[in-house]
């Protein structure tokens, strides 16, 4: 590309980037004689218009800012923007599916509708409904429209929050090559966590280490190669490319604010290195019925078993997690299209990806098992035990050799196994074909496609303990000849031996390594879902159908689409047993369709045009009938109205219903145990029961299944991680959604290159696809009673929900209540030459994107009182929700080949949600500052470098995070947890 081309490209870019569509309308309608026959179409409508507007707020980003960034993944550019909130990412590391989502609005990626030229994506894996944006070729995008007023009777009723649509090239010509290469830097000198790590260090050197001074890792490198030629006649294109990436990981370890896991102390006002119960030192939890007290917890020390010390005898987690996962990628694919004449243009877009993630967590342990599995219990005349152990644990309880102590369980951290690891990969092949062209002499034109897409999953997650073994393990014996043997081996049943096993010792010694290997199971599962669809649309104008107040004639668009969805799990015994610790329950294989026929049509009426107070009022009309295999049948429908009194000022407004069927995911997914986190109470305890003086009363407690001998005597769990059981269901209804928009577009003709665009989003979803949250259903049972929610907690051995799989809060798919959001959209764009400093001086373009968020409210079942998360974080609301957040960008165009972007990023403040310990109450506003610079080195070269998070800000950290989105004591899905980001690059042509 050229060197003027490249100027032009930024530019118009930056001019259009932050305003979206609502400045390329501007800039189109001050094109002179555009004609109809130059009609494009945008993303929100299949009727094509000679001037780019759109009745939606729509916001763009283009190539060149995905270069000026230097990011290597989509998710990263398109999450900058503050209508995204977090979704999977490759910052995610304990529940990674190990793809990439993208979330709008904050109301879920299952309600964000993924596009590329305006045609829909696969399901992005068996566990994860929402799109995976590893499909998307970085090096063929053109522009990124993302439309967030929701668009469900245009293009289907999951994109009730919006739709992102990736716009490839399909015009390329030539040959391109580009490369880059990008690591992260990290000055590690917060001088608070260099002495809580210190002061942990003295205690326990092998689970605490200062990270270095100064950490440069997570590199990462990105090819890519694009080659296109048009036909000769020119009516035609071929584009090939192929893009690979390599990612090296950034481990927790190696931050100094990451380097272990937070609890806070000194009343909640510092942070302290806490952890998980499950310790490289075997820890002990009576939940049985012997004398040493109900809910006691004791512990190995060398030879002998003393009281645990509950503020050394937590296992550090953290170092072991990524920051930044290690991936592999490889994305290749061709576009083709040729017109054969004006009715008949043949297209075509064939993708294939292959993709591989590793997702690593800290080594598994027998969490809560014993030798009767997950019941627990220790047998007496086990040879590992010491005589004081055996005193302690069974002669002083008045148990014989021959005995069990029941109901003691067995927590242990397998650290000489290594850390588990699922390394999951997905492979994805989809292919459109499709014709289009004027729809004989009628006037009107005509798009139908086909299109099939699979996508593969296979995952090996490593390390895992086998409950079933480690029970058959830990059940040692002395055989007749003195060897210490497994009991399953010494019995007088040989039909239940099993040869294989090797005795586990964690009482008295070092695990054999032959123990470590018969005791770790590998778990496969393997799983695909494919997509296949055919679509077929008639637009053009209504036979002449004109108001006599418009120069333009009626537009209409009427169509028809059939989509079958499928999904198949299929887990390995192991998983279907349930046969790991780590894993919660079993994972059961799954299978189920959805087929949906569509019947849709859009009408836009020009009212009046070109009179006084009217430049022009159009209104836009959308119905979309679906019908569902499962028997459900919905309505959609949108109406819009635009006005524009003057040339400068634009005014816009559209009501929106949509009616999503839950997906196959929903419906059918595997029912499993899975953790939730719980925020502390007054008394420091995550669970309202446990601990000597619980928080919640002894009939409250009662609800959720509490005995009164277990009252006061139940153990919480340190990390604040409990168990819940979730999963699809069958007999989903359909949820509803209604959305407003209001927006006003004012570009002064007094001001050359200045458009602001402000429009206000309101969104209402009732009989939500969820579930009742864990932690309210809890809080609802202690309060009530109400059956309704103390049918969902289920208390398992010794009261806990937490020690071993039999305790656990149903948190199934049901429709529940209801989700909503409002706020204001606020966009600006302005561009300016420097010609009054010199005349080599360049331009100067700014471009501000904002989101002031007014609500974010749910109601979790009928009746019960709405929660608010706007300005919070943690507990019930999750991730942060800043009030406001933006991205302002300005870039200045040389006249000697150079070019230079400085972009701004501001998320506000947030809060503890329901208040919490002084030093987690409130996560302090953040502000990165963003450099990139382009250097033309000759008309066919091009070389970018970069540097995000300029000023290696720290991001704000917690100890009340949770699992998931919350990672390494913050949120890096949200805030730049790493530290500098510095890449270099080259683009060369052909």
């Amino acid at each position: 590309m050229r060197r003027n081309t490249f100027k032009a490209c930024l530019m118009a870019s930056t001019l259009i980037g932050g305003i979206g569509l609502s400045t390329a309308s501007a800039m189109a309608q001050e094109e002179e004689g555009a004609q109809p026959e130059d009609r494009v179409v945008v993303t929100g409508t299949r009727i094509p218009s000679a001037n780019l507007v759109s009745t939606s707020p729509v916001t763009q980003i283009d190539a060149e800012e995905f270069q000026d960034r230097g990011v290597i993944r989509v998710e990263d550019m398109v999450n900058t923007l503050p209508q995204a909130f977090a979704g999977q990412g490759s910052n995610i590391s304990n529940g990674a599916t190990g793809t990439a989502t993208v979330n709008l609005r904050g109301i879920g990626a299952a309600r964000t509708l993924v596009l590329v030229n305006g045609r829909r994506l696969p399901y992005g894996s068996p566990r994860s409904v929402a799109a995976d944006l590893n499909q998307i070729p970085g090096a063929l995008i053109e522009r990124v429209e993302v439309l967030t007023g929701g668009a469900s009777a245009v293009y289907g009723s999951d994109a009730v929050a919006g739709v992102v649509n990736f716009y490839l090239d399909d015009n390329f010509e030539g040959v391109r090559f580009d490369a880059q290469y990008s690591f992260y830097q990290h000055t590690n000198d917060n001088s608070t966590m260099a002495t809580l790590i210190a002061n942990n260090a003295a205690n326990n050197p092998s689970q605490f280490r200062q990270p270095d001074d100064r950490v440069i890792d997570g590199a990462a490198t990105e090819l890519s190669g694009v080659m296109g030629v048009n036909t000769p006649d020119g009516r035609g294109n071929a584009t090939l490319y192929v893009t690979y990436r390599n990612v090296a990981p950034v481990y927790q370890a190696n931050r100094d604010y990451s380097a272990c896991a937070f609890g806070t102390t000194n009343g909640g006002t510092e942070f302290s290195c806490s952890g998980s119960s499950t310790n490289a030192v075997a820890n002990f939890l009576n939940v049985g019925p012997n004398a040493y007290p109900h809910g006691a917890w004791f512990r190995t020390n060398g030879s002998e078993f003393i009281a645990r010390d509950f503020t050394s005898d937590t296992f550090n987690f953290n170092p072991y997690n990524f920051y930044q996962r290690p991936d592999t990628r490889y994305v290749l694919g061709a576009n083709a299209h040729y017109e054969v004449n004006r009715h008949f243009d043949v297209y075509s877009e064939l993708t294939a990806m292959d993709t591989r993630s590793l997702a690593q967590i800290a080594p598994s342990g027998v969490f809560g098992g014993g030798v009767a599995g997950s019941s627990g219990g220790i047998n007496c005349n086990n040879p590992f035990l010491t005589a004081q152990q055996v005193n302690f644990l069974c002669t002083s309880q008045g148990l014989g050799p021959n005995d069990i102590a029941e109901g003691v369980l067995i927590l242990r951290r397998n650290v000489e196994g290594g850390p588990r690891q699922s390394d999951v990969r997905h492979t994805m092949y989809r292919g459109v074909f499709g014709t289009r062209g004027d729809f004989f002499n009628t006037g009107l034109s005509y798009d139908m496609y086909g299109s099939f897409a699979n996508v593969h999953m296979a995952e090996n997650y490593r390390n895992e303990i086998s409950v079933r073994k480690s029970s058959l393990a830990l059940n040692a014996v002395l055989d007749g000849g003195g060897n210490i043997v497994c009991a399953v081996n010494a019995d007088a049943d040989p039909s239940n031996d099993d040869p294989a096993c090797v005795p586990y010792n964690i009482f008295s010694g070092t695990p054999s390594q032959a123990s470590i290997n018969y005791i770790t199971n590998p778990l496969l599962q393997d799983g695909q879902t494919t997509q296949q669809i055919l679509s077929g649309s008639v637009f053009g104008d209504l036979f002449g159908l004109q108001s006599p107040a418009a120069d333009t004639p009626v537009a209409f668009a009427v169509g028809a689409e059939y989509r079958r969805d499928s999904l198949e799990l299929l887990p390995d015994a192991n998983y279907q047993a349930g046969d790991g610790f780590g894993q919660g329950g079993p994972t059961t294989p799954v299978s189920g369709s959805q087929d949906v026929y569509e019947l849709f049509t859009e009408l836009r009426v020009p009212i009046i045009e070109g009179r006084p107070g009217f430049e022009f009022l159009n209104a836009e009309f959308a119905y979309r009938f679906s019908s569902y295999s499962s028997g459900v049948e919905t309505d959609t429908y949108k109406a819009a109205l635009e006005w524009s009194p003057v040339p400068d000022l634009r005014a816009r407004a559209s009501l929106q219903r949509a009616v999503r069927a839950a997906n196959v995911i929903e419906l059918f997914s595997t029912q499993s145990i899975g953790l939730f986190d719980l925020s502390s109470g007054a008394n420091g305890n995550y669970d309202p029961c446990s601990g000597p003086v619980p928080t919640a009363t002894l009939a409250q407690c009662a609800n959720t299944g509490v005995t009164a001998a277990q009252y006061g005597n139940i153990a919480d769990n340190p990390a604040g991680q409990f168990n819940q059981l979730t999963g699809g269901n069958p007999n989903l209804a359909p949820e509803t959604a209604d959305t407003i928009t209001l927006g006003l577009i004012f570009s002064p003709e007094f001001i050359p290159g200045l458009t602001v665009s402000v429009d206000y989003f309101d969104i209402q979803v009732d009989d939500l696809v969820g579930t009742i949250p864990p932690s309210q259903a809890l809080a609802e049972c202690l309060a009530t009673g109400d059956a309704a929610f103390c049918s969902l907690i289920n208390r398992g051995n010794g009261g806990t929900l937490w020690a071993n799989q039999t305790g656990y809060i149903i948190a199934t798919n049901i429709n529940t209540g209801s989700l909503s959001t409002d706020g204001f959209d606020i966009n600006a764009v302005y561009g300016m030459d420097l010609d009054f400093i010199g005349p080599n001086a360049g331009s100067l373009a700014f471009d501000l994107v904002g989101t002031y968020l007014n609500s974010l409210e749910t109601v979790s079942f009928p009746g019960a009182a709405p929660f608010d998360c706007v300005g919070t974080y943690g507990g019930q609301c999750g991730t942060p929700n800043p009030e406001w957040r933006h991205k302002f960008r300005a870039t200045w165009t040389s006249a000697y080949d150079f070019d230079a972007a400085l972009t701004w990023r501001h998320f506000a403040s947030v809060n503890q949600f329901g208040g919490g310990a002084a030093i987690n109450a409130t996560l302090d506003a953040q502000n990165y500052f963003d450099l990139s610079g382009n250097w033309y080195a000759s008309e066919d070269m091009r070389l970018r470098f970069g540097v995000n998070n300029i000023l290696d800000s720290e991001p704000p950290l917690s100890s009340a995070v949770g699992a998931g989105f919350g990672n390494g004591n913050t949120f890096p899905q949200v805030y730049d947890a790493v530290g500098r980001y510095i890449f270099a690059g080259i683009t060369v042509d052909f």
